[in-house]
């Protein structure tokens, strides 16, 4: 679609009237984009994650996790004073999702294991609902060829580890293990694509230095012992895997923002590299054998004092594949008032590019230059877009959803992931956030990021036109 049939569309929108039948022709056209470009082994899929569609939250024998907490004692911090308690009932709905990703073609579906779900104290005593409810929902996606990806663990830590003091506690590599190795057990004869974590760059740093997320805390000592100890877990966690999953595929997933400097002047130039290592290597870099990247962000010596003897070699695992999850860029300047990390993020409106609903820049090429420079490491055998999306305001109008922005945003992103790939980076992967609307975290249900749209307040679900888009590219 040229910018001027966007533009078209878009004022046809905005006036309220229906799309003439050749503009959504133009908009679902197969010849701007192919599936088979990517090549036929190339993986597609969407992606969930257990709190923020689930509910369901005190059901069947489920323990409390740090977002059910979170959301009840601290919901001043969720900007809409929702709850997660029901989100998108997944828990009750979830054979019916499973169908209607099979009717929009789907062949792949990410989607995160509750751990106090499974093991309500987060140690000992198993759930046998909660372990059920897995399997009916990983039997399902086979029944309807959705191949089904897991991911160990997306934010939901047992509220009575984090009494315990959770990541910041180096029992947490214990309990984590634990729980690994329960769900690899029970699942890994049906599910041989795991992942380790999801983002930690996201929840250790919102929910132990920031306090914005679970489990709300602003600590600089318990942020330093959560950095190291989920790191060593991303090792832990994925040996247990590999012994316990015959012929598994395992990875582990990072948000990755690209970083460009303000300008050149060598504050700003110094401040990028530093937000990269913060931003986007903390984590990666010593799961890869590289240590913490202390040079560029000189804070990591306030890590590394919990490092114990053999921490550096158990730190490291051979992940199968890197999941990067992008959204947006970074540009950056110097600003010492800022602890640790003594920079900021010049604000998305003052970039000059359209922004989502979230206030993030559009930036395509941004997930361009972060394939190529990770796929410049020579440990990383391959790469999954594991997460890329945009929140737009939608609106349902007489039972149709017509979210052009999403869909110009697909294709623009995808086509860089194309570049990156015909480039020689061997990219085999991209999974859309998200499925449906969902519940997501201190914004609320305010952002939609779905494919599918959700009337929280019915739990109906409509296919979205970037739905019917994504179908449609999906089947050629």
């Amino acid at each position: 679609m040229t910018r001027e049939q966007y533009l078209k569309l878009s004022s046809i929108l905005a006036a309220g009237t229906l799309l003439p039948h050749n503009l959504l022709a133009e908009i679902f056209s197969p010849e701007e984009l192919k599936r088979n470009d990517f090549g036929k082994d190339f993986i597609w899929g969407t992606a969930t994650a257990a709190y923020q569609i689930e509910g369901g939250w005190n059901e069947d024998g489920k323990g409390e996790s740090v977002w059910d907490h979170f959301v009840h004692e601290h919901k001043g911090k969720i900007k809409t004073h929702e709850t997660g308690d029901v989100a998108c009932d997944f828990y009750h709905r979830y054979e019916s999702d499973i169908e209607l990703m099979h009717k929009m073609n789907i062949p792949a579906s990410r989607f995160s294991i509750g751990w106090s779900r499974v093991l309500p104290q987060g140690t000992g005593a198993v759930n046998q609902k909660g372990i059920d409810f897995y399997h009916r929902v990983i039997d399902k996606c086979l029944k309807e060829n959705v191949e089904p990806w897991v991911t160990c663990y997306h934010w939901d830590l047992p509220q009575a580890l984090e009494e315990k003091g959770g990541w910041a506690n180096r029992d947490s590599i214990k309990w984590f293990e634990e729980y690994v190795n329960v769900i690899s057990k029970e699942y890994g004869d049906k599910v041989k694509n795991w992942m380790v974590f999801n983002e930690p760059m996201a929840f250790v740093p919102l929910g132990y230095l920031i306090g914005v997320h679970a489990p709300g805390y602003v600590n600089f000592s318990k942020f330093y012992k959560a950095v190291h100890h989920v790191t060593m877990s991303h090792g832990a966690g994925g040996r247990i895997l590999r012994a316990n999953v015959k012929g598994a595929t395992i990875g582990t997933t990072f948000s990755c923002s690209h970083v460009d400097a303000k300008n050149d002047k060598p504050a700003n130039v110094k401040a990028a590299r530093r937000a990269d290592a913060f931003i986007n290597r903390l984590f990666i870099d010593p799961v890869l054998g590289l240590g913490y990247p202390k040079a560029d962000l000189p804070a990591c010596k306030h890590i590394e004092r919990h490092m114990l003897d053999g921490d550096a070699e158990k730190m490291k695992f051979d992940f199968d594949f890197i999941g990067l999850q992008n959204y947006s860029r970074m540009v950056i300047y110097q600003l010492g008032l800022i602890p640790i990390i003594h920079f900021a993020n010049v604000p998305a409106k003052k970039l000059g590019h359209d922004t989502t609903d979230m206030g993030w820049e559009v930036y395509p090429e941004g997930i361009y230059n972060l394939i190529k420079k990770f796929g410049a490491y020579r440990n990383i055998p391959k790469i999954i877009i594991t997460e890329n999306g945009a929140a737009f305001p939608d609106e349902n109008v007489n039972g149709e959803i017509n979210d052009t922005k999403r869909i110009q945003f697909l294709k623009d992103y995808l086509k860089q992931v194309l570049k990156a790939k015909q480039e020689g980076v061997n990219v085999c992967g991209y999974f859309i956030w998200s499925f449906m609307d969902n519940f997501e975290w201190a914004e609320g249900f305010r952002p939609r990021f779905g494919l599918v749209g959700v009337d929280f307040k019915t739990q109906q679900r409509t296919i979205k036109a970037s739905g019917k888009w994504f179908s449609e590219f999906l089947s050629k």
